[in-house]
C-alpha cells in the first residue's frame, strides 16, 4: 500500500474524534497519528495512546530538534505537533494514517502531504451546538469555554480548505460519510 494520510480537523465540540474513534474501529488498515501536546491528560487519557504528553520544556526542545512534520501553539503554552517518528512508525506498519487534529493543524498536514492526503473537515450544525457540546463534557470554565467558541467561528473560515466538508448534524450518517470517505481513499 502506497503511503497514504486521512486528515481530520474541527472546531473543539464538531465531532471530529468521535468520528475518528468509529473509523479507527471499521477496519485495522487504519493507523491512528498520537499527537504530542502539552497540556496535562484529561480523566482517562493515557500517554502514548491519546497523546504524547510532553513538558513545555521538551516539546520546544523537539521543536529545535526538527522533530515535527508540523507543530502550534494552539492556546498560550499550550502546544500540540505531529512527530515525524509518528507517521514513519505507521507507514512501516504499512497502516493509512488517520489525523484528529485542530484545523490550523489540518491546513499544514495537507500543505505537507499534498497528493497523500485526504483532508477532512467536521462541522457542527452552528456554533451554539458547539457551545452544547462542549459544555457537556464538563471540562471548561467559563472563560476556557468563551475563548474555544471564539477560536471554533475563526476555524470555521478555512473549511474551504479541506478536501471534503462533513456536517455532523446527524451523528450516524456523518459516520457512514467517514467510511465512504475512507473507502474513497483507500482504493484509489
Amino acid at each position: 500500500m502506497s503511503q497514504k494520510v486521512i486528515i481530520f480537523s474541527a472546531p473543539s465540540g464538531a465531532g471530529k474524534t468521535t468520528a475518528v474513534s468509529h473509523l479507527m474501529k471499521q477496519s485495522n488498515q487504519f493507523g491512528f497519528s498520537i499527537s504530542a501536546c502539552t497540556r496535562e491528560p484529561r480523566p482517562n487519557e493515557i500517554d502514548g495512546k491519546d497523546y504524547h504528553f510532553l513538558t513545555l520544556e521538551n516539546f520546544k526542545k523537539k521543536i529545535e530538534e526538527n522533530a515535527f512534520i508540523e507543530w502550534e501553539e494552539v492556546y498560550p503554552n499550550k502546544f500540540y505537533g505531529t512527530l515525524k517518528t509518528e507517521i514513519d512508525r505507521l507507514w512501516q506498519e504499512g497502516k493509512v494514517v488517520v489525523f484528529d487534529v485542530d484545523v490550523k493543524g489540518g491546513v499544514n498536514l495537507k500543505e505537507y502531504f499534498g497528493e497523500k492526503a485526504l483532508s477532512v473537515f467536521v462541522k457542527a450544525p452552528s456554533l451554539e451546538i458547539i457551545k452544547q457540546r462542549l459544555s457537556a463534557r464538563q471540562t471548561e470554565s467559563v472563560e476556557t469555554l468563551e475563548t474555544r467558541l471564539q477560536k471554533a467561528e475563526y476555524e470555521m473560515t478555512f473549511a474551504h480548505q479541506f478536501d471534503k466538508i462533513l456536517v455532523n448534524d446527524d451523528l450516524e450518517q456523518t459516520l457512514q460519510e467517514v467510511e465512504q470517505i475512507a473507502s474513497s481513499l483507500i482504493e484509489k
